[in-house]
């Protein structure tokens, strides 16, 4: 569909948006236990530059059991000129939150936010513009990660979270200097009738949901636009044992999603896996082989000295001691998490599919 003339082009908010109608925005957002978050959101949609007149939010709740429903109605109450819905999500999943605020969105533009993003003043106005102007099918920008604690360790994860050894060639979490054609971006800014096109988020996949859809705007001709200057803040995993979790399903997920578009496979996303495979197998020979243990304990401490040199080039470089000791154990959960989820979707999918032919077999 859409593409840009130019790889560096950043967009002007007010280049689209002058001497004309306004396109109607909705902000869908999908949220299940929010309450520590969901109000910086909605204070950060309150204050975009984009006319409120001209935007709704539409937040898909997952019948949330803190206070999260309180928070948004309370802010309703006193901020009755920013229009705020609330619809059921009673599967709790992303992706049929996604689905049901789409269903009951009335914008012409419809631009996710998540419970525990902060989107800049003018992220709305760069979103639009950026669509008025043809740039991409789907555009969106970059994060500025923050520390879901107050304790040295969050503010560890928040580091590692944008530090290239954990997320690679991940550009809207590392700001390219210029905007470009991406594979993905966060959260995302479409046109309404994309989903005419292609379809909605896909159900199967509570997570991954937003990368496959991006391998079928792709798969359709599609663009993905990120540009540097929309920006939002994300409030990373406050514990090792949180981004421990988060990070064995984007692993699970992303094999599921991959065994339906393998070419998107990128080598940040092999790394994992093959090297936690690696681990498991020389730990399984090693009892039996010195060549295995000496393989084992050579990657353990080349693997090691690589997270300590990091840790510790990043507490010099940011003046945070703390980062020496957390660095490493931020990026060591994120890629052992990642890759041992990634590994067990396989053996559970190929297992499923043996037990589907031998069920097959006996018929």
């Amino acid at each position: 569909m859409s593409t840009s003339s130019s790889a560096t082009e950043t967009v002007s908010p007010a280049a689209s948006q002058s001497e004309r109608t306004l396109p109607f925005v909705s902000i869908i957002t999908p949220c299940y236990n929010e309450q520590k978050t969901i109000g910086l959101l909605l204070e950060g949609v309150y204050h975009q530059s984009y006319p409120r007149s001209a935007m709704e939010v539409v937040i898909a709740d997952g019948e949330s059991t803190d206070n999260t429903l309180d928070v948004i109605r309370e802010f309703q109450s006193s901020r009755p000129d920013l229009e705020i819905r609330i619809v059921s999500n009673p599967q709790r999943i992303t992706p049929a939150a996604l689905n049901r605020a789409i269903a009951a969105a009335r914008g012409d533009i419809l631009i996710r936010l998540d419970a525990h993003s902060i989107p800049a003043h003018d992220y709305v106005a760069r979103c639009v513009a950026a669509l008025e102007q043809g740039l991409g099918d789907n555009v969106g920008g970059v994060w500025e990660i923050r520390p879901g604690g107050t304790g040295w360790i969050a503010r560890a994860i928040a580091a590692a979270a944008s530090h290239p050894l954990a997320v690679g060639d991940a550009l809207y979490r590392r700001a390219p200097a210029s905007a470009r054609v991406v594979d993905t971006v966060p959260f995302g800014a479409f046109r309404r009738e994309l989903f005419d096109r292609i379809g909605f988020f896909n159900e199967q996949l509570p997570i991954n949901q937003d990368y496959e859809f991006n391998a079928r705007i792709r798969k359709h001709g599609g663009v993905i636009w990120l540009d540097p200057a929309i920006r939002s803040v994300y409030i990373a995993r406050p514990t090792l044992r949180a981004l421990a979790r988060q990070y064995w399903r984007y692993g699970f997920w992303k094999l599921r999603m991959l065994a339906q578009y393998p070419a998107t496979l990128r080598w940040r996303q092999a790394l994992p896996p093959l090297f936690v495979a690696g681990l498991m197998g020389l730990a399984g020979c090693a009892p039996f082989a010195t060549v295995a243990r000496r393989a084992l304990a050579a990657a353990i401490v080349l693997y090691g000295g690589a997270l300590g040199a990091a840790g510790a080039h990043a507490a010099v470089k940011r003046r945070e001691p703390h980062l020496a000791a957390g660095l490493p154990l931020a990026i060591a959960a994120m890629h052992l998490s990642w890759g041992s989820g990634f590994l067990w979707s396989a053996c559970s999918l190929l297992s499923k599919r043996l037990a589907s032919v031998r069920a097959g077999q006996t018929r």
